[in-house]
């Protein structure tokens, strides 16, 4: 079990207010704080370039320590400024031409689905939904009917922006991998919150950000590539940190993970990465997780027994991601109504996940992500805060 007290005590932002963003952006904890902030400090007085030297023996193990985290070999693993640049750089290296396809689930991201479509277009590839069963998950069986040579990527959210669903990646992966294809998991809003392990997931790629669930700073991201898929990608956005320049007409990639990687990168915010992924690991994966789905819980049970309150979650496994709406009023206000009463929310919209929140003829919701640091009281406060409204 995890030990409130201490964690909120890393956790200053905790006691101000009623912190229920953890998928959006979460309050980092002292330690990466002090990684970053002393590292900024250190480059003001000696430089960039020095700074990172005394720190190279740190930089090399952060790459063992999220091996640890997301079940991979330390050179399956690249770090990145964000998610987005993580899934962009692996997905631009899948190779795709015409008559290829492309599959999707009905929970695919705005950013993923933009890229998809738009390269798509390009080379007069297809992309093609996979529906969703009765509990809102993605429909395996349905996933095998449209498998076959022309499919190259499996899209995979693990668990989406809009809802606290969890999709069974294991199950996909295998029945992608049955023909031939590869699987690309955004686990942008599961690492940090739940296992996420390539090696027991099973999946070719692995995409996630730092600021979310795991407690990093912004502008981080990491990337799994598993030596499996290695072979069967074409890196295109390359510079001199991934790859050498080794004769005047000739270049050579790096071999490993870090070929998706770039020269230029805020070593400040990688450290505090590093010290975020040691402080989840410190905690234990499968104990935040049994805290976050706890609070999650209280959340929904609380807004379920509220008039005019819909909680609007699917899925036969859900995550820490509670989504709602109130009779009456649009997500934003209720967000800008929790804000005064102290509470941060959020609120997810039709442009997020568009085929999802079609599907379900929703517009907007109001997204809460409760972390292991928030207390069960001021959980019943913002129960609370909505009551307000209704």
């Amino acid at each position: 079990m995890i030990d409130l007290t201490a964690v909120r005590a890393d956790t200053p932002g905790a006691a101000e207010r009623v912190f229920l963003d953890s998928a959006g952006s979460s309050l980092p904890p002292r330690p990466v704080l002090d990684e970053v902030i002393g590292h900024l400090r250190r480059e003001a007085e000696i430089g960039g370039y020095v700074a990172a030297r005394e720190r190279a023996d740190d930089l090399e193990a952060g790459y063992g320590v999220f091996a640890e985290l997301l079940g991979a070999h330390p050179d399956e693993v690249a770090f990145t400024d964000s998610a987005t640049r993580s899934w962009l750089a692996a997905f631009d290296a899948v190779p795709l031409g015409k008559g290829d396809r492309v599959l999707v689930t009905e929970v695919e991201y705005a950013g993923n689905a933009i890229p998809i479509l738009h390269r798509a277009q390009e080379v007069g590839a297809e992309v093609l939904t996979i529906p969703s069963d009765a509990v809102g998950q993605v429909d395996v069986e349905a996933l095998k009917d449209l498998l076959d040579e022309r499919v190259k990527l499996v899209s995979l959210v693990h668990a989406p922006t809009n809802g606290g669903l969890v999709n069974p990646v294991r199950e996909v992966a295998s029945a992608a991998h049955e023909a031939g294809a590869l699987v690309l998991l955004d686990a942008c809003q599961s690492m940090g919150q739940l296992p996420v392990r390539a090696d027991d997931l099973d999946v070719d790629i692995i995409s996630a950000t730092g600021r979310k669930w795991l407690r990093g700073p912004r502008g981080t991201g990491v990337l799994v590539v598993r030596r499996t898929a290695a072979d069967r990608l074409r890196p295109r956005l390359v510079d001199l940190h991934s790859a050498e320049w080794v004769g005047p007409d000739e270049v050579e990639l790096r071999s490993d993970a870090r070929v998706y990687e770039l020269w230029e990168t805020s070593v400040a915010d990688r450290l505090g990465l590093i010290a975020a992924a040691r402080y989840a690991l410190d905690l234990g994966i499968d104990q935040i997780t049994a805290e976050v789905r706890a609070r999650a819980e209280h959340l929904r049970t609380g807004l379920r027994a509220l008039p005019g309150v819909e909680v609007r979650d699917i899925g036969a496994e859900l995550s820490g991601i509670v989504t709602f709406t109130v009779e009456g009023h649009d997500a934003v206000a209720v967000r800008d109504h929790l804000a005064r009463h102290d509470v941060v929310a959020t609120s997810s919209h039709l442009s997020s996940t568009r085929i999802d929140m079609t599907r379900r003829r929703i517009e907007g919701l109001v997204r809460m992500s409760p972390h292991y640091f928030v207390s069960p009281d001021q959980l019943d406060r913002a129960v609370e805060a909505v009551a307000a409204l209704t």
